[in-house]
C-alpha cells in the first residue's frame, strides 16, 4: 500500500507487483551415441571392423557410443591417422583422423577439416558396406 498525501490511509492506493520473469534454462549433455549418419546395421558393421582389427568397441549393437569411439580413436591413432586422446568424444580431431583414414582408402570426404559434413558421412556410410559378410557388413 502507498500512503495518501496526508500520510494516512485515506486516499491510499494499492500497488501491484510486476509478474516475475520466467527464466529459461537448457541442459547440455554429451551425446551418448553418435553414429555419424549410420543406421544400426551399418554401425554394427564398423564395430565389427574395429573389433576384428584388434580394438574392443564393447557390445556390437550398432550404437556408436563411448566404447566404440575409444576403439576407433585407438585404431586411428595406431594406424597413423591422428585422432587425439582416446576419450570417446567425437570431436574435430577424431573426425580429422577418420577423414584421413577414409581418404587413404579412396573415399571423398570433402577434405580433412574435422567437420563431419555430408561428404564425410557419405564416405563413412560407403565404408560400412564394404565388409566381407554376405550383406556387405564386416560382421
Amino acid at each position: 500500500m502507498v500512503l495518501g498525501p496526508t500520510g494516512t490511509l485515506a486516499g491510499a492506493t494499492t500497488a501491484t507487483a510486476a509478474p516475475a520473469q520466467q527464466v529459461h534454462t537448457q541442459t547440455v549433455t554429451v551425446q551418448a551415441v553418435n553414429n555419424l549418419g549410420l543406421s544400426t546395421s551399418e554401425g554394427k558393421s564398423v564395430q565389427c571392423y574395429v573389433r576384428d582389427a584388434g580394438f574392443d568397441p564393447g557390445t556390437i549393437d550398432g550404437r556408436l557410443g563411448t566404447n566404440s569411439w575409444i576403439a576407433w580413436q585407438n585404431f586411428l591413432n595406431d594406424r597413423g591417422f591422428p585422432a587425439g586422446t582416446a576419450d570417446g568424444i567425437v570431436g574435430p580431431k577424431t573426425i580429422s583422423g577418420l577423414q584421413s583414414f577414409l581418404v587413404k582408402l579412396g573415399y571423398d570426404t570433402g577434405g580433412v577439416d574435422g567437420v563431419a559434413g555430408p561428404k564425410t558421412r557419405d564416405a563413412w556410410k560407403k565404408f560400412s558396406h564394404l565388409g566381407q559378410g554376405g550383406d556387405g557388413s564386416w560382421c
